[in-house]
């Protein structure tokens, strides 16, 4: 008899160890266990699960939010009425339970709201299905909320501007409410000028991008640009930089004189090229011609040639000239002497002379 209560004890002891093995198969969630939440603004607590069940509709689920110390204490519900007053309308989910998303929204977040919160699911079966269980609270995977007073500054990303030339500006800022982004604005520039983008980070951490392209001017050195970050419930902040516009180095001074030499070069060598072949080409028509002119021209040059006296003859008509010169008897000026005379009166000039010459002799 006590071996018939050993053996019915053991069996009880095996059907609760499989029995919990059931219950707790199949049921699993991932949630983010710690999360910041800025207060006064919203934050999302990303919330995935899955049971035992196949595919069942969302309204074949009922899904719940409560604080772990009590399942009783709901932070969110369907039926809002049995939510806790601190949290009604404050509270909603985001995804869709039948596909196995249970993210919760919280906006105009407070401070006692830290939790831990954890979720529960609750599935509506027949009255027939009594073979697994229809609800599981997953209290060993619950969240919990770090209260930040101050929202976080954007970070400005950048390189040196320099006049002439596109600059980018990045601005981020980091999120933990993808519901309600947070806008990002500019000190300057338009809407063609600014992009936006916006991606997730980790489980439960988003950013948010905005970026800034201009062409910076000599007026912009020294001059600031703020990028300011508004939250869910207008909690701002802003981050700021000033420009140091680098001037572009300027090489007109170098290139414009390099240029224009160029160019005169080409005009002058091209000037050149054409004058040289035209007078090439008029050689050539001059000499395919019957009586080229230089054939003419030397005619002409040998006619001359030949007709001009040669040295000698000159040589010899200077020497015929001087001896002349020489041998020529003197006449007397035109002015002293009348332009005819006779021969007789030159005979009695000559003998006067001789009796002159006479007369000297016979004195002596």
């Amino acid at each position: 008899m006590n071996m018939d209560k050993n053996k019915i004890l053991q069996h009880c002891l095996l059907l609760g160890v499989f029995g919990s093995a059931v219950c707790t198969d199949g049921w699993k969630v991932s949630v983010v266990e710690s999360l910041d939440a800025l207060v006064s603004s919203c934050v999302v607590l990303p919330c995935t699960f899955s049971h035992p069940h196949e595919n069942l509709p969302t309204s074949k689920l009922r899904g719940k939010w409560h604080v772990t110390s009590d399942r009783d204490q709901l932070i969110y519900y369907e039926d809002s009425t049995r939510v806790l007053e601190n949290f009604r309308g404050r509270t909603k989910l985001l995804g869709k339970l039948g596909d196995g998303n249970c993210t919760l929204e919280m906006i105009e977040v407070k401070e006692h709201d830290s939790g831990p919160f954890c979720f529960r699911i609750e599935i509506a079966r027949t009255p027939t299905d009594t073979s697994t269980p229809d609800k599981f609270s997953f209290v060993k995977n619950c969240v919990t909320l770090n209260m930040i007073h101050e929202p976080p500054k954007p970070s400005l990303a950048h390189k040196i501007p320099v006049e002439g030339y596109p600059f980018t500006i990045t601005c981020s800022v980091t999120h933990t409410c993808p519901s309600h982004i947070p806008k990002l604005t500019w000190s300057r520039g338009s809407e063609n000028e600014i992009t936006e983008h916006h991606r997730k980070l980790q489980l439960g951490m988003w950013e948010t991008q905005s970026i800034l392209t201009f062409i910076p001017k000599e007026d912009d050195d020294h001059k600031d640009v703020t990028c300011t970050a508004e939250f869910n419930g207008q909690r701002t902040s802003e981050e700021t930089m000033t420009l140091f516009v680098k001037r572009a180095v300027n090489y007109n001074h170098i290139i414009i004189p390099t240029v224009v030499a160029i160019i005169t070069a080409g005009i002058f060598g091209g000037l050149c090229i054409f004058m040289m072949k035209k007078y090439k080409k008029r050689i050539n028509e001059l000499q395919s011609q019957d009586g080229t002119m230089w054939n003419r021209m030397s005619r002409i040059s040998r006619r001359f040639r030949s007709n001009a006296p040669t040295p000698r003859h000159a040589n010899q008509k200077s020497s015929n000239y001087v001896e002349e010169n020489v041998s020529k008897p003197r006449f007397p000026s035109p002015k002293s002497q009348p332009k005819s005379y006779s021969y007789k009166q030159d005979m009695d000039n000559d003998d006067y002379m001789n009796t002159a010459d006479g007369n000297i002799y016979g004195n002596i």
